[in-house]
C-alpha cells in the first residue's frame, strides 16, 4: 500500500514523502492516525494544495513537544519503592509509574512514550528516553530511592 506521509514519523519518512508500507500498517494505524493518506493522484493533488498548512501543523506539534521537554526536564524525578537488603525492588519501576509521577506534578506525559531500555529493578539512577517527537527525544534521570 502506498500513502502519503502528513507528519514526520520516525523510520519511515519525512511530511510529503510517499512510502510502501503493509496493507495493515496503513489501514489499522497510520491512516485513522491521520498521519497518512492513501497515495492516490486526488489525494497527492490535496496533498500539495495543502501543503503548507500541514507544514504548519507539524511545526506547531513540534513546538508543543519541545515545551513538554523542558518542562520534564526541570522535574526531578524520585520514587520510592521497597526493597530488600540487596538493594534489589520488590517488583520493577515501569513506564507506568514514571508517567504517574509525572500526572502528580501536574504534567502529562504519555505512558506510550516513555522508553524504559531495561526494566529498573534496582535502587539507584537509570536513565530513560521520551520518545515525544521524532526530533524531540530528551533523556532523564530516574533515581530510585529505598521506602522507609
Amino acid at each position: 500500500m502506498e500513502l502519503i506521509l502528513l507528519e514526520k514519523i520516525g523510520k519511515l519518512g519525512d511530511l510529503g514523502t510517499v512510502v510502501k508500507v503493509r496493507n495493515g500498517y496503513g489501514r489499522n494505524f497510520l491512516i485513522p492516525q491521520g498521519k497518512a493518506l492513501p497515495a492516490t493522484p486526488a489525494n497527492r493533488a490535496r496533498f500539495e494544495a495543502e501543503r503548507q498548512a500541514f507544514e504548519a501543523r507539524q511545526e506547531e506539534i513540534k513546538q508543543s513537544a519541545e515545551n513538554l521537554a523542558t518542562q520534564i526536564q526541570e522535574v526531578t524525578v524520585v520514587l520510592d519503592r521497597p526493597a530488600g537488603s540487596s538493594d534489589k525492588l520488590f517488583g520493577s519501576v515501569t513506564n507506568g509509574d514514571i508517567a504517574n509521577f509525572f500526572q502528580e506534578k501536574g504534567i502529562t506525559v504519555p505512558r506510550s512514550t516513555i522508553d524504559v531500555p531495561r526494566p529498573i529493578r534496582t535502587l539507584g539512577e537509570h536513565l530513560v528516553r521520551i520518545r515525544l517527537h521524532p526530533d524531540v527525544i530528551p533523556e532523564i534521570t530516574i533515581s530510585i530511592t529505598r521506602r522507609v
